[in-house]
């Protein structure tokens, strides 16, 4: 009897376990379905296919039981592709120990309700889109050990309570924009902490002496951030502690302090913390010496890093020590005393920066003896000294440099003596500058060994004898300058054929002889500077095909003959100087045309006759001097003459006119009123009355039959303009208004009766194209509105015209501000520019009800308003999406150069084709080198251009126009440029699911521009 009873009861609970079981099964799987509920998109198809009643939850893609009671520990669903937000019913799955949703696209807010779940010891999400504050019930987890929230947008202040988790090995909260300060306690309750990275946000304060107190701490970022005050001392107990970043490197697996602004000096205590291999300190404001002795300290380093800062005192001696060094930067800083000798120790040493110090070589020495140990340097890329107080030679050692030596950067350090032939040897230089020194002798022939060398600076020295003609053998150069040297004899016959030089600066020399034919012809030079030799001839009619020119500088010498008047022909020409030459004959009237004109030159020749009228209408033209000629009549009044003073003008003895000018008070030639006078006066308006009334009356005769059909928008009110109304604009289609050449059409400048400008967009109906393309831009652009799209006003449609009235952009596209001369973009209105791209791409892809595909992103259909606001047109081909549809085939191609691998080969078009065209306008607009540029050919794209010059050389390749701009030091724009190239490799990879989406780049670009800004203040 006992032992029925017994089984009895034993079978009872088992029937009672197994109900428990199967009702807390279920739990699990309400919870999993509530979460694949809210996923909007499942590209792979996943979960659509796997996660399905009928089937043990168990038994799901991403899904781990326990053996015992088969509920849910595990939930991995990272790198599917997923959207969609987060099911507050995850906390349900209450023996959860490890969640990971990273790299998808999840977005809205972390639910509270994961407090619940408190066996959980793993949570993964980044790579996502989630937004909203960190739940403060993740304090309550006391098992967590790993917590990875980096790369969303989450704000807010981090709550306290995570800090006191004792479990915690890893917190990871970088690259959102969390804010508030670090808890004073952050390390009280954290004793197994190996890894805090919260690099990219916007947390303020101090650094918190009590992170000290993470002893197992192995990897910190705090870099990007607003952190102030000093270094807390108590870092150096963190003896595990492997690399130390607070400087301007932003890598989260080590400790980054960078883009901060800290100050005071360095903690001894970090010196002695023998695990670092990178201790990177630069962009900062830390000051004071270096100690001088760490024993057995840093003995592993890879990198130091101490660049921009205000450190002084000697370099010791001891840094010889740091065998292992890759990188050494001490540039911009106040460091004296001499250079060490031994770093020729740093076998692996490939970065050198000592530039902007005070540093000294042995005086005892004739030659620069510390560039004799860098010969056991084999691995060196660059080597930067300039802005120092150097007193030596140049030894005939530079020849046996590094075989990878990129760049030798010596301006103004107090180098004299001749230049070795050696440095031929440097055969992979591709930047050598070496002026403000004290250079004697000749250039060496032996420079036309250098192959790949761009650009050449030996100006501000002391040099003799002539330019040696071989360095015509240098085809990649771009940049040359000899200015202020003692340089004589005839110019080299070829420079004309150096198809990539850009400038050339030979000025206050000796040379003597013509012009070469072939220097007038270059197409590519942009500044050219020959003032202040000994030159002679005429100038050439073949200046006309100078087209790029921007500053041309020829005063000082011996020309003689008149000033071509093929001169007009030079749109983007900014500076003209033809001062103290021998110039005879009139100003040319086609000076009028120089549109982009602002200094113009003209004294110290013998000109006669007038001042020409046309160029009152040099808008931008802001100084103008033809003293000491031979000028005669009136002096124009209007445009910029009024604001001219008499020195503009004095040594001209038979020019008259106003009193401000110190000239001679013109004769007045006032007479009767003539017939013709009369005519014009009383006789012509009458007529054009009588005009007008009789276009009126057939105007409103034909009204009815063309009118402005609406753009079939039930957003848009569309005012209604006629036929007769457009022709009237564009004073009927007139070639002047032309504004813009496309492949279908012509866009027109129209200004109508009621004094409304707009943009006129003309389709050619002979093209077969046409009628699709003005359907597709009708279709697309009356139904969307964001304020960086082009604007329709209106549509005109009948059996003769067929056209796009648009808003006016009235500074014209991107293309014209990147390519023509007298414009000009500094740093961070092209980073503003680009947002406002990709704000209307992110608008176009998410935040339209359907996706729009654009499919011909350049910069020509970029167009700027009146504040310069970048507005996205010409929606020709572009491509609607169904809500069940993301990939489509198209026929129809975008341009050469920025259409997208999968584009261009097989006509597929996603959203990722505008994100290729995006990457490749972005690496353009900071380059200013096209993608279909004769450099790029076969399999050399722009996008293996860029990657092979990141990051190291990426200064080589931006727009030479940004790097010398105003605003911000070098190192500041040299950070902003990388960060951007690296955008733009992301948005280029070859596979479209390996690019960014447009929010995420968005995101990126922003906070580029924030980091530029704050450093560059």
């Amino acid at each position: 009897m006992g032992k029925n009873v017994i089984f009895t009861l034993l079978a009872m609970l088992y029937l009672l376990m197994c109900v428990v079981a199967s009702f807390v099964s279920s739990t699990d799987e309400y919870a999993l379905l509530a979460l694949k509920s809210q996923i909007t998109s499942d590209s792979n198809e996943i979960l659509a296919k796997n996660w399905s009643q009928g089937a043990s939850c168990c038994n799901w893609i991403g899904i781990t039981c326990g053996r015992r009671h088969q509920r849910v520990r595990g939930l991995n669903i990272a790198n599917m592709g997923l959207r969609g937000t987060i099911a507050k019913e995850i906390g349900q799955l209450s023996f959860l120990r490890s969640l990971n949703i990273s790299n998808n696209s999840f977005h809205g807010f972390i639910p509270n309700e994961m407090g619940n779940l408190s066996q959980l010891r793993e949570i993964e999400m980044q790579d996502n889109e989630l937004n909203g504050s960190i739940p403060t019930s993740f304090g309550f987890l006391k098992s967590l050990r790993n917590l990875n929230l980096f790369q969303n947008r989450l704000s807010g202040e981090i709550p306290n309570r995570i800090f006191n988790l004792s479990y915690l090995v890893k917190i990871s909260f970088g690259n959102n924009s969390l804010s508030g300060n670090l808890p004073i306690d952050i390390c009280n309750n954290l004793p197994k902490l190996e890894t805090l990275i919260i690099s990219s946000n916007q947390i303020s304060g101090n650094i918190p002496p009590s992170l000290g107190r993470c002893t197992n701490l192995k990897l910190l970022s705090l870099s990007r951030n607003f952190f102030t005050g000093g270094i807390p001392m108590e870092i150096g107990n963190m003896s595990k502690l492997q690399y130390l970043r607070l400087g301007m490197n932003n890598l989260t697996e080590f400790l980054g302090l960078s883009f901060n602004k800290l100050e005071g000096e360095i903690p001894i205590s970090i010196f002695k913390l023998s695990m670092f291999q990178v201790l990177d300190l630069a962009f900062n404001r830390i000051s004071g010496s270096l100690p001088s002795a760490i024993p057995n300290g840093l003995l592993d380093l890879k990198g130091l890093y101490l660049g921009v800062n205000q450190l002084s005192g000697e370099i010791p001696d001891y840094i010889s020590n740091f065998s292992k060094l890759t990188t050494l930067d001490l540039g911009d800083n106040s460091f004296s005393g001499s250079v060490p000798m031994n770093l020729g120790n740093f076998r692996d040493l490939q970065y050198l920066h000592l530039e902007d110090n005070q540093l000294k070589n042995d005086a005892s020495k004739l030659e620069l003896d510390f560039l004799i140990s860098l010969t056991n340097c084999t691995l060196l890329k660059y080597i930067v000294i300039s802005e120092n107080l150097f007193d030596g030679m140049l030894p005939k050692a530079l020849g046996n440099l590094s075989a990878y030596l990129e760049v030798f950067h010596a301006y103004s350090c107090g180098i004299k003596g001749v230049i070795p032939s050696e440095i031929g040897n440097m055969s992979n230089l591709i930047w050598l500058e070496m002026g403000g020194n004290d250079l004697t002798g000749t250039i060496p022939g032996t420079l036309s060994q250098m192959k790949k060398l761009q650009s050449l600076g030996l100006s501000d020295n002391k040099l003799r004898g002539s330019i040696p003609d071989n360095l015509c053998d240098l085809v990649n150069l771009f940049r040359i300058n000899l200015e202020k040297n003692k340089l004589s004899q005839q110019l080299p016959t070829c420079l004309g054929n150096l198809t990539f030089l850009q400038e050339i600066n030979l000025s206050y020399n000796s040379l003597t002889s013509t012009i070469p034919s072939t220097l007038w012809t270059s197409k590519e030079i942009q500044k050219m500077d020959l003032s202040f030799n000994l030159l002679n001839g005429s100038l050439a009619k073949e200046i006309r095909n100078m087209k790029s020119m921007r500053e041309l500088y020829l005063s000082g010498n011996q020309f003689s003959g008149e000033i071509p008047s093929t001169i007009g022909k030079l749109q983007n020409l900014v500076n003209l100087s033809l001062s103290n030459n021998q110039l005879h004959g009139p100003i040319p009237e086609s000076f009028g045309n120089l549109i982009a004109l602002q200094y113009l030159d003209l004294s110290k020749n013998n000109l006669y006759g007038l001042i020409p009228k046309s160029l009152e209408k040099l808008k931008y033209l802001v100084y103008f001097n033809v003293s000491f000629n031979e000028l005669s009549g009136k002096i124009p009044n209007e445009g910029l003459f009024k604001n001219l003073t008499s020195d503009s003008f004095k040594g001209n003895r038979e020019l008259c006119g106003g009193s401000q000018f110190k000239v001679m008070a013109c004769k007045d030639n006032t007479t009767r009123p003539s017939t013709k006078s009369t005519v014009l006066k009383y006789i012509l308006p009458s007529i054009a009355l009588a005009i007008c009334l009789a276009i009126i009356f057939i105007y409103l005769m034909r009204r009815r039959k063309n009118t402005l059909l609406p753009a079939q928008s039930t957003i848009m009110t569309v005012k209604r303009i006629s036929y007769f109304d457009i022709l009237n604009a564009t004073n009927k289609f007139d070639e002047e208004n032309v504004i813009g050449k496309g492949s279908i059409g012509l866009v027109y400048k129209g200004i109508f009766s009621d004094g409304m400008i707009s943009a006129i967009k003309v389709f050619n109906l002979d093209l077969e194209s046409a009628q699709t393309s003005f359907d597709t831009e009708c279709h697309i652009l009356c139904n969307i509105r964001h304020r960086n799209l082009v604007k329709v006003i209106s549509c005109c449609t009948n059996s003769d015209l067929k056209a796009l009235v648009l808003e006016y952009m009235p500074n014209g596209n991107l293309s014209k501000w990147l390519y023509s001369c007298d414009y000009y973009l500094n740093i961070t209105q092209r980073l503003e520019i680009m947002i406002n791209v990709a704000s209307a791409l992110e608008y176009l892809h998410h935040g339209y009800t359907s996706p729009i595909v654009h499919c011909d992103l350049k910069p020509s259909n970029i167009l700027l308003d009146e504040d310069m606001v970048a507005h996205v047109g010409d929606f020709g081909i572009a491509k609607l999406f169904k809500e069940d549809q993301r990939i489509s085939l198209s026929k129809t191609l975008g341009t050469i150069g920025y259409i997208a691998p999968e584009y261009g080969s097989t006509g597929t078009i996603s959203t990722m084709v505008d994100v290729y065209s995006y990457g490749i306008m972005l690496i353009e607009t900071f380059t200013k080198k096209k993608p279909t540029d004769n450099i790029f050919a076969e399999d050399f794209t722009m996008r293996r251009w860029v990657f092979n010059s990141f990051p190291d050389a990426i200064m080589h390749i931006v727009d030479v126009d940004v790097v010398n701009g105003v605003e911000g030091n070098i190192r500041t724009k040299e950070s902003c440029f990388t960060s951007i190239m690296e955008l733009a490799l992301e948005c280029t990879a070859d596979l479209p699911k390996e690019r960014l989406n447009m929010k995420d780049v968005l995101i990126r670009l922003k906070k580029i521009k924030i980091e530029f800004c704050q450093c560059a203040n």
